[in-house]
């Protein structure tokens, strides 16, 4: 039988252990920060029901969603967390207390077009905070504040949120008598930063939209409208009291500002942002997008928002939440290409190589078993090859101590200890030595998975 050359495919990714060690290291701390405001993690199937999964869905999602039958049933592989999300609360409301918090990393798929940063198999990472009936504005102020506590964490600096409210475009488009175009309007405006002013303006009084140029012009100045968070909502206020969603909306966009202050989110890194709106269907409050300011052509690499009813096609309940997804597999490539992965990151799957020098391995197996009931990693090295070899194994893995066990060692109940950073080599009593690199590997500094370059 020929053999097959193996192959990935395109649009799913592979790591070498190296990044692999560094991609679950980010996971570990989104877990880590996730838990540390009350989250609960959820994990749900990767295949659903189709008729569950595309209840909310259509369309384009449809046409690339993979959707398979096995026997009878016809399966879906999931397309997002927020459906799976829907379905568990609705599904399980009378078991869970409300308001619920959950995060969820998982795989996701989709079959798009694959191409340079954009996967057909990827993780998002995912929060949200679902209400009963009602939730408070304080949570959309501290969806945001996590934002800046997980980029902070993970070494990420030069980054801005950008924050509005949909209730002020909803209520503007609806004072300039265009609400049943707004969508087509906000479709266009989202191409600002493209392809500037003038050709939106453009764009805006021809084709479909087609509003007139006095209403363009109105909406160019109030989407264009900058400065500082207190100077933005002091200019939304000469709109006020012509609409009252409007209205309602920037009471919930001033808490939200004075309260993620209060969350100890700095000015300087969340910016109010009038063209932002999200999914034009879906969200109803608040709306974020976070950007990186060194490569804003990447786009949003993290976003969500408030939302009225998560689970409107499973339950008559009224659930409003609000959450956040970031596309973790899509950053990762990105930090990778741009050259921000921290090399200082021990990326090493031992803590301890044990090199036995003698054909007995009960005295290597047993400090083996004594380090690793102090949490130290130790891996044992068997294999009949050179010494020179072993040595090189450990160096090439960038293991920090290999730790060596032969007659004269095992006679006076002794440990031979190297350190590779440093070449120093010392020998100490057994249990000195599992002392002596339990309080050596504490002393090494923690460093975050992301280092921006110098500019």
């Amino acid at each position: 039988m020929a053999k097959q050359k193996p192959r990935t495919l395109s649009g799913f990714m592979e790591l070498l252990p190296e990044r692999q060690i560094q991609f679950d290291q980010m996971v570990a701390l989104l877990r880590q920060i996730y838990s540390l405001y009350s989250f609960t993690p959820l994990d749900t199937p990767i295949i659903e029901a189709s008729e569950v999964l595309l209840a909310k869905a259509g369309g384009e999602t449809e046409k690339q969603i993979y959707r398979f039958a096995k026997g009878d049933n016809d399966l879906s592989l999931r397309f997002d967390l927020t459906v799976p999300l829907a379905k568990y609360v609705a599904l399980h409301y009378a078991q869970l207390s409300f308001p619920f918090r959950r995060f969820q990393i998982g795989k996701v798929y989709r079959g798009e077009r694959a191409q340079r940063g954009r996967f057909r198999e990827f993780y998002q990472a995912d929060i949200d905070v679902i209400g009963d009936g009602t939730l408070d504005i304080v949570n959309e102020a501290e969806i945001p504040a996590i934002i800046y506590h997980t980029f902070t964490t993970l070494g990420l600096r030069r980054f801005q949120i950008r924050v509005n409210n949909r209730k002020i475009l909803n209520g503007f488009y609806a004072m300039l008598g265009l609400s049943e175009r707004s969508g087509d309007i906000m479709r266009t405006v989202d191409k600002l930063d493209k392809i500037g002013s003038e050709k939106v303006a453009q764009l805006l009084t021809e084709g479909d939209t087609g509003i007139t140029q006095e209403q363009a012009q109105d909406i160019l100045k109030f989407i264009t409208i900058k400065g500082s968070q207190e100077e933005v909502l002091h200019s939304l206020t000469a709109y006020c009291n012509r609409n009252s969603t409007f209205d309602q909306g920037l009471d919930e966009l001033n808490s939200v500002v004075k309260y993620l202050s209060a969350f100890g989110v700095p000015q300087e890194q969340f910016v109010v942002d009038l063209t932002i709106a999200r999914g034009l269907d879906y969200y109803t409050g608040s709306v974020y997008e976070t950007i990186m300011l060194d490569h804003p052509e990447i786009g949003s690499i993290c976003s969500g928002g408030r939302y009225d009813n998560l689970a409107k096609y499973y339950t008559d309940k009224q659930l409003p939440g609000v959450g956040i997804s970031i596309g973790l597999t899509r950053l990762f490539y990105v930090l990778q290409e741009q050259g921000y992965l921290n090399d200082q990151l021990p990326t090493a799957p031992a803590d301890v190589l044990i090199l036995p020098m003698t054909d007995d391995l009960t005295s290597a197996i047993s400090f083996a078993t004594l380090l690793r009931e102090g949490g130290v990693r130790a891996q044992l090295y068997t294999e009949n090859k050179k010494f020179k070899q072993k040595m090189s194994y450990a160096d090439k893995l960038n293991i920090p101590y290999v730790v060596f066990l032969g007659e004269d060692e095992i006679i006076q109940n002794t440990i031979s200890v190297k350190n590779m950073a440093s070449g120093e080599q010392r020998t100490l009593p057994v249990a000195e030595a599992a002392g002596f690199i339990q309080n050596s590997l504490q002393l090494r500094q923690e460093v975050p998975p992301i280092q921006e370059p110098e500019r």
